[in-house]
């Protein structure tokens, strides 16, 4: 069993352009002469590799804690594209992925430098996904999110968003993604990691 951690570093993590930049207080430390070592930190949620839950775009929208854990844990398909993500391209993986393992075409994470067209967002609500992730910090086009964002997050597919696959290569993995359990949130950070079980 080999474990990938597909998660970014917090206080040395890419940001959305605007988002703040997470900070790190060293509020008590041995090194100082106190008792122990205390941390605080302050983060926006969508800060290096997170979730977005409907809330994030949608009035009405599941928060966070309102979300089943059953799309964040669970088999997962790795496909490497760069570019737009087309129609086309979003129909080969999503049958790769059902010719690999069923379960893995539920949860499809995309490696590499990827824009997902809204095009190709409406084919993956449509094959019922749980799950779409990918290495960008926003899955849609950084200049124009929110109908991407919407097509997914309005038909309960999860965003997992600024994962590293760098490491990782095609194929079917056991994806670990929850998300801090934040009352009312909109998103959460999370520890992504891929379990590669025939390894």
């Amino acid at each position: 069993m080999k474990i990938y951690d597909i998660s970014q570093e917090v206080f040395s993590c890419q940001v959305y352009p605007g988002d703040p930049i997470p900070e790190k207080k060293t509020l008590y430390s041995i090194e100082n002469g106190d008792l122990y070592n205390l941390t605080s930190f302050n983060m926006c949620a969508h800060n290096g590799t997170h979730i977005d839950a409907p809330f994030h775009f949608i009035k009405n929208g599941k928060t966070v804690d309102e979300l089943c854990l059953e799309g964040f844990v669970g088999m997962a398909y790795v496909a490497e594209h760069c570019g737009i993500v087309t129609y086309n391209d979003a129909a080969e993986i999503i049958n790769k992925a059902n010719n690999q393992n069923s379960e893995a075409a539920k949860r499809i994470l995309i490696k590499g430098n990827a824009i997902v067209s809204l095009e190709a967002a409406n084919l993956f609500t449509s094959s019922k996904i749980l799950l779409l992730g990918n290495e960008s910090q926003t899955v849609g086009p950084e200049d124009a999110p929110m109908a991407v964002h919407l097509a997914l997050l309005s038909n309960g597919v999860i965003i997992l968003e600024g994962i590293r696959l760098t490491d990782v290569t095609e194929g079917v993995y056991l994806l670990n993604a929850a998300p801090l359990n934040l009352s009312g949130a909109d998103g959460s950070p999370c520890r992504a990691i891929l379990i590669d079980i025939n390894n």
